[in-house]
């Protein structure tokens, strides 16, 4: 009989090579990371010391109200063109005790009816000294405006009645210095309704200022 010869074979299984490869952080990171984070802690310092400044100054805004005003003429024709003229007192006041407040880009319209029938305008910017204020006399008047039917039986009702309406809008922006906190600025708001007697021409007041906005 043949001869069968048995081979032993031995499986050689390869090695598993475990590569210990150390990562290494680059040094730019590193200082990336050191930056934003002195920025970080900077950013929460300037928040502290600014918050801690408000609290302990407590800063006023600055403001505008009205506080007189006078109804000199109204003139209504019968084509229905109508004519005002008034005196209206705007007053900006400061009430900061340290530090004086500037006053700029003032202007108003005054409204009839929905109908701007003039502007109120300070062409110049101005400044309030620290616990005091400044009063501004406009005078007003305004050209010939063409009313509608509706608009003129308005009119015609309110001089019956002997009570005139008119609305004043408009803003005046403040910039005031306050300690640590540097300089701030503020938009003043204004919107009054404006109420006379006609027939004497007195004006009726009626609390009116930015600081209700």
């Amino acid at each position: 009989m043949p001869k069968i010869e048995l081979c032993n074979t031995t499986k050689v299984m390869p090695p598993n090579f475990l590569s210990s490869l150390k990562r290494h952080t680059h040094p730019l990171i590193w200082i990336a990371g050191i930056i934003c984070a002195t920025i970080a802690v900077a950013v929460i310092i300037a928040g502290i010391v600014i918050f801690i400044g408000y609290v302990t100054i407590r800063p006023t805004v600055p403001s505008i109200s009205v506080t007189d005003g006078h109804l000199d003429r109204i003139r209504n024709s019968r084509i229905g063109l109508l004519e005002v003229q008034m005196k209206i007192v705007v007053r900006a006041e400061n009430q900061n005790a340290r530090a004086q407040a500037s006053f700029s880009h003032t202007d108003f319209v005054l409204i009839f009816d929905g109908i701007e029938i003039a502007s109120l305008v300070a062409h110049r910017p101005f400044k309030v000294n620290k616990m005091s204020y400044l009063d501004l006399h406009f005078l007003v008047e305004s050209s010939a405006i063409p009313l509608n039917p509706m608009q003129m039986q308005h009119l015609s009702w309110s001089l019956n009645r002997n009570l005139m309406q008119f609305d004043l809008k408009g803003s005046s922006r403040t910039r005031w210095r306050v300690g640590v906190l540097g300089p701030l600025k503020f938009w003043c708001h204004l919107n009054c309704r404006l109420r006379f007697y006609p027939r004497n021409g007195s004006y009726i007041p009626a609390p009116c200022s930015s600081k209700d906005k």
